[in-house]
């Protein structure tokens, strides 16, 4: 067997990238999706792709976010842990799987391709999780009308009520953010995405009972991909009423009346209770996603 060959690609040879075979349908989850060309990889064997990698990043983002697309060949995982291992940027990987791939014995045995591949080149499995996508003929979900939405000018308003979501948190990010830089990083990390993405900062909702008491927030958005969930989070004190669900569908609403034909959203596997409100709401799951973490 000949050795593997790692190389970088660029415009003149982009369409290499799309000679592996798709098990998984990556190219179909991402057809929204674009990709540069400068940040896509390859592993050659006698010319042949037998492992690939595309990193991402917003259209302002001098370095990738994450990388999102990675496949690998049967029997391969040398070569796909050789491309990870060879990249220049180590940041989080994300495979994105279709519904029910356990119970496909040939998606599973893809999926595990590239969980040993990953897993090779010294990346762990940080959380698995659900992606959901609503669209109209789901039907609008009703607002309970219990609460009262507000914009907030102030980002330190959030930042507080992002430091008391998280101090009894089931998001694995941010249980991550806060082991390494506590309660505020985790609340500087919500901050900053929600500033990277392109949807306008008055779109952004503190939530209260009609007596005037603090609930929770929701964060209506645009990813550079397109509309979405960005975050929904009950202050602790007020858990225990279902207010997640009015938060949600006032963010669901809010988007529709700013256009959206579909909504994305996601939520950890571990979090029941928010992917009972997705549900509850109409949004179907359409994707399992894994998050890998280079250590």
């Amino acid at each position: 067997m000949t050795d593997v060959v790692i190389r970088a690609l660029d415009t003149s040879d982009a369409d290499l990238f799309n000679t592996l075979s798709d098990p998984l349908g990556a190219r179909e989850g991402h057809r929204l999706t674009r990709h540069r060309p400068d940040w896509k990889r390859v592993a050659l064997r006698d010319g042949r792709v037998v492992a690939r990698g595309a990193w991402w990043g917003g259209p302002d983002d001098t370095e990738p976010v994450n990388l999102n697309w990675f496949d690998v060949a049967e029997g391969e995982e040398e070569a796909g842990a050789a491309l990870l291992r060879s990249a220049p940027w180590q940041v989080e990987l994300e495979l994105n799987l279709p519904t029910g791939w356990r119970d496909d014995p040939a998606l599973r045995a893809a999926a595990e391709t590239r969980f040993t591949a990953a897993r090779t080149a010294g990346y762990e499995l940080l959380v698995e999780r659900l992606l959901y996508r609503w669209t109209p003929d789901h039907g609008l979900p009703d607002r309970p009308g219990r609460l009262v939405f507000r914009s907030e000018p102030d980002d330190a308003v959030f930042f507080d009520a992002l430091r008391r979501i998280h101090s009894a948190t089931l998001d694995v990010h941010a249980l991550k953010a806060i082991e390494e830089g506590g309660l505020d990083q985790a609340a500087q990390e919500e901050l900053d995405f929600f500033h990277w993405c392109p949807s306008p900062r008055e779109w952004w909702q503190v939530a209260h009972t009609p007596r005037g008491e603090p609930v929770g927030i929701h964060i209506p958005a645009h990813n550079p991909s397109g509309p979405c969930i960005g975050f929904i989070g009950v202050l602790p004190d007020q858990r225990g009423h279902g207010y997640a669900y009015d938060l949600l569908t006032e963010c669901t609403h809010w988007l529709v009346d700013h256009g959206a034909e579909f909504i994305a959203a996601a939520t950890d596997l571990g979090n029941v209770p928010m992917a009972a409100n997705f549900a509850k709401a109409g949004f179907p799951v359409v994707k399992e996603r894994l998050n890998f973490r280079p250590v």
